[in-house]
């Protein structure tokens, strides 16, 4: 709250934050995320923050957080669905060594074509294929191929929420025994907690339950273990076990 009693905002374009706090958000990403995020990002992040529908780009704190959580499994073979113009795309770059490899998927080129020349600066772009269109018949191509069964050691989503648990019947082969899946907006705006009758945006309504149904699924399934972090908008981390 600020000193006359009125709502503060911080400054993150876009922000998906569940911190109640708009200041305490904002003093985590000016203490701990803005001084330590790479310049390459930085300038993706102020692009994107221009765009009509910047609400969709990875926070500057959760591309942070995957960043390091991509060092801290090794990972090197990497698969991303739903790009939009990059940042979390970047960011994964950032983290993989240099013959790192990243399977990238989204219906729209545009989007991901005005974060490409920041990544071709950064000297990124070789670790990148990206393929324009749905997922779900690439995937299944790949499944049907069975060479690439066990094959990930890390698979981001950040798409359309109505197919997730489709993509999840399919990830869960492709991902390897000790690699993560990792789900975005697993919290969806807060909206999961939300009453019947809440007054809620007509999108967040549309897919409050298709984030239900992957929560609840996710929750349940023995094949991975789970851990759900409010950061950004949730994201729910799946390893698999077998």
């Amino acid at each position: 709250m600020t000193s006359n009693g009125e709502n503060s905002r911080h400054q993150e374009v876009g922000h998906k934050s569940l911190l109640q706090s708009d200041a305490l958000y904002q003093y985590i990403l000016e203490t701990s995320v803005y001084p330590r995020e790479p310049e390459a990002m930085k300038e993706l992040r102020e692009i994107t923050a221009k765009h009509p529908w910047n609400l969709m780009t990875t926070s500057a704190d959760e591309g942070q957080f995957l960043n390091m959580l991509l060092k801290l499994i090794n990972a090197k073979n990497t698969m991303e669905i739903g790009v939009f113009t990059g940042y979390s795309l970047l960011a994964t770059a950032m983290a993989l060594p240099d013959d790192g490899k990243i399977l990238a998927m989204d219906i729209n080129r545009d989007n991901y074509e005005i974060g490409l020349p920041v990544i071709e600066k950064a000297g990124l772009a070789h670790k990148i294929e990206f393929r324009e269109g749905p997922a779900l018949p690439v995937l299944d191509q790949m499944i049907e191929d069975g060479k690439y069964h066990g094959s990930y050691d890390f698979i981001f989503v950040d798409a359309d929420k109505d197919n997730y648990l489709n993509y999840h019947k399919r990830l869960i082969d492709l991902v390897k025994i000790g690699g993560v899946i990792g789900y975005d907006n697993t919290l969806w705006n807060g909206s999961v907690v939300a009453p019947p009758d809440a007054p809620l945006r007509k999108y967040v309504r549309y897919y409050r339950d298709f984030v239900l149904e992957l929560n609840k699924a996710l929750a349940v399934d023995s094949r991975i273990e789970i851990c759900q972090l409010p950061v950004g908008d949730g994201i729910t981390l799946c390893r698999r076990i077998t």
